[in-house]
């Protein structure tokens, strides 16, 4: 019998185009050799052209989803993204406060790729006060730390005053990714006590719907496999690098990026060659 690979949890929304959301996450939980389970935020409206409709979920669907899971399945980590109403968030704080699931990685998604708001003003304040605390480790984009800490982000001072205020508010660890500023840069704080910059090139690129899902969850899978948070960090970077350089057109709008890079690159590298015939007649 084969053992059983580390099972990650991702609660998040629906992406019927699958660029983020639950389905990019099983992609990416399943790129990393772990096992992935959902459940299911809230439900979406949208293509790569955007994000044309919200339907939260009904929470005790959520909960009664999360209680199966939990009690049938020892969980290795979990990724919380999309959070849809406030009455989602405030029952999935009271489930994370009695359940205390190890290895909790917050992605505060306040706004789609395209612009659309994705988590109402409660349910902001819910993650704030009672999520963000729980979390192992919280991975907000620059806009994302900024509405959380009120300093506008600029650079790596700004990245640092703002980890500091979210340790303030009860994070443990934060990584801020500074993809959108003149100088790629990511800032990771643990605890207040260590820091580190990632620094890395631009990559020109379109596709890159769902990087900050993939990235998160990628961290998830890596601390389920044991890795530190430092390592975790490093290892989700170069993942999501490589899912953008390797994506490819899907649909009109800013594409996805391929979530399954890493397992062709893998393949390739060994010798594999998809689609190989067996040679037998």
């Amino acid at each position: 019998m084969s053992q059983t690979p580390p099972v990650v949890l991702t609660i998040a929304g629906f992406d019927p185009s699958s660029g983020a959301g639950v389905t990019a996450d099983i992609k990416t939980i399943a790129a990393h050799g772990c096992y992935g389970v959902a459940a299911i935020t809230a439900l979406t409206v949208q293509s790569t052209g955007g994000v044309r409709r919200v339907a939260p979920v009904d929470p005790g669907l959520l909960i009664d989803t999360l209680k199966e899971l939990t009690a049938d399945i020892s969980i290795s980590a979990t990724h919380i993204g999309m959070l849809g109403s406030g009455d989602v968030a405030l029952r999935l704080a009271g489930f994370l406060e009695r359940a205390r699931l190890p290895n909790v990685v917050l992605d505060p998604i306040l706004k789609s790729s395209s612009g659309a708001s994705l988590l109402d003003k409660s349910a902001w304040r819910v993650l704030k006060e009672r999520i963000l605390p729980l979390a192992s480790i919280v991975t907000p984009n620059v806009s994302e730390a900024a509405a959380l800490t009120e300093i506008s982000i600029t650079g790596e001072g700004d990245m640092q005053a703002a980890a500091c205020r979210l340790h303030q508010l009860g994070a443990r660890a934060v990584v801020i990714t500074g993809g959108d500023l003149p100088e790629a840069v990511d800032f990771l704080s643990i605890s207040g006590q260590y820091a580190q910059f990632f620094r890395s090139p631009h990559l020109a690129s379109t596709h890159t719907h769902g990087t900050g899902c993939a990235f998160a969850t990628a961290i998830a899978c890596h601390l389920a496999h044991g890795s530190d948070l430092s390592a975790a960090v490093l290892l989700a970077k170069s993942y999501v690098a490589a899912a953008i350089a390797g994506a490819y057109p899907v649909g009109q709008g800013p594409g996805p990026v391929n979530h399954m890079e890493k397992v062709r690159s893998s393949a390739r590298a060994s010798g594999g060659t998809e689609g190989q015939a067996s040679g037998k007649g």
